[in-house]
């Protein structure tokens, strides 16, 4: 008895290759869109917190254990600010802030800690933006009536070759005015 084997027909091969290739594609798409995490800011540890004792520390000593700080208060100088926060962002969606840490750093005589406090994101409160706009003085006019509006504004019997392109009434003796020695633009 003989068997005849034959070879698979060439759109089974490409079948192969396309789920492999679908197989593949699928997993790195996967890989895509795990959540990225983003760090901003000033993060300190709960221990490295517990190190600033006030009446006891310095702002030498603190810029040691934190660095430099986020912010100083604007009207204070004797108040520094450490600012962190954690962000995760999956693909393109809006990123969700996952820990907010802001510590406190006040200083009292002789730059030393006088007291610290630590808020975090519970703490934190929305602030609801205000949506209305400030409204602006003038005129609304379109592109086409400000392009309009310049047809025969140009003074084509000035002797300077410049051209006045002030308007055409004001006070004599005035730059663009209708005086008789206004001499055109400076």
């Amino acid at each position: 008895m003989m068997v005849r084997t034959t070879p698979l027909p060439a759109t089974a091969k490409v079948g192969k290759r396309t789920i492999l290739s679908l197989a593949v594609a699928g997993v790195l798409m996967a890989g895509a869109c795990s959540p990225r995490i983003d760090v901003h800011g000033n993060l300190p540890e709960e221990d490295t917190i517990s190190e600033i004792r006030p009446g006891q520390s310095s702002r030498t000593q603190v810029v040691n254990l934190l660095g430099s700080p986020s912010t100083i208060s604007t009207f204070q100088d004797d108040v520094w600010y450490y600012i962190g926060q954690r962000n995760e962002q999956l693909a393109f969606f809006k990123p969700e802030a996952l820990e907010r840490k802001v510590l406190k750093v006040q200083f009292g005589t002789n730059d030393i800690v006088s007291d610290t406090q630590l808020y975090t994101l519970a703490e934190g409160q929305e602030i609801d933006l205000v949506e209305r706009e400030t409204p602006t003085e003038g005129q609304d006019i379109t592109i086409l009536q400000q392009l309009l509006g310049n047809i025969g504004r140009f003074n084509v019997d000035d002797q300077s070759g410049r051209g006045n392109t002030g308007p055409t009434t004001g006070t004599p003796g005035a730059p663009g005015g209708s005086g008789s020695d206004s001499g055109g633009v400076f």
